[in-house]
């Protein structure tokens, strides 16, 4: 009994680390950001995906545009919303009442934290380029990038823990980080974002969905509950 408590420390203190990690990430770019220090590499990186000599005009094919802001709308609250409510019907459907309610939560709580973010810092958005997608709160964190780790990453690790097979969850997980990397980019991409408001959304966002997951872990939920 003592060396099975011995090997379970670890896969508690990993998830433990990993939280700590990502919000120290993003106490340390806010506080960069206070200071003004990102300044100049968010705009080399900005201007990085514009043409030389020309800002109004990103990099790359006509529809390259276009695609970016299909990828950008996967972070966008009705798309979010409509994944929550789509997972949150399939438990529902699988009397999981305990782990559908818990991700109605995770999320609207992680939402709850973004907006307070976003009204504490009150960050101007870039001012360099066009901005290729409509926006109406301040930058800071980037709401896309926080949300779309929030939740991706969220339900992935929650359906996650429904599964066996470890591709499966390696699989899930995978395709939860794709989407918020990419979700990322396209801020960037179509300018209506500073990176460090990108880094900052997806630290924040990766600790909020870890802390889920242990919090999940701790109360017992997933494993046998949806069979």
């Amino acid at each position: 009994m003592m060396i099975k408590k011995s090997w379970q420390v670890p896969r508690v203190l990993i998830p433990l680390a990993l939280v700590a990690a990502a919000a120290a990430a993003f106490i340390a770019i806010l506080d960069e950001v206070v200071e003004g220090d990102t300044r100049a590499i968010d705009a080399a990186i900005i201007l990085a995906f514009r043409v030389p000599g020309n800002p109004a005009d990103p990099i790359g094919p006509p529809w390259a545009e276009e695609t970016m802001r299909d990828i950008t709308a996967l972070g966008s609250a009705p798309t979010l919303v409509i994944a929550v409510l789509a997972v949150f019907g399939f438990l529902a459907l699988a009397k999981a009442w305990r782990l559908a309610i818990f991700t109605l939560a995770a999320s609207g709580g992680g939402l709850v934290v973004s907006s307070l973010l976003k009204y504490t810092v009150d960050r101007p958005r870039p001012d360099l380029v066009p901005h290729g997608n409509l926006i109406y709160t301040s930058s800071f964190p980037s709401g896309h990038s926080m949300m779309s780790a929030v939740v991706y990453l969220t339900l992935a690790a929650l359906v996650a823990r429904l599964m066996q097979k470890k591709r499966l969850k390696s699989y899930a997980l995978g395709i939860a980080m794709a989407l918020t990397l990419l979700v990322g980019i396209s801020r960037i991409y179509l300018g209506v974002h500073w990176p460090s408001d990108v880094l900052a959304g997806w630290a924040a966002g990766a600790a909020w969905a870890l802390g889920c997951w242990l919090i999940a872990r701790r109360i017992g939920l997933g494993g046998d509950e949806a069979r």
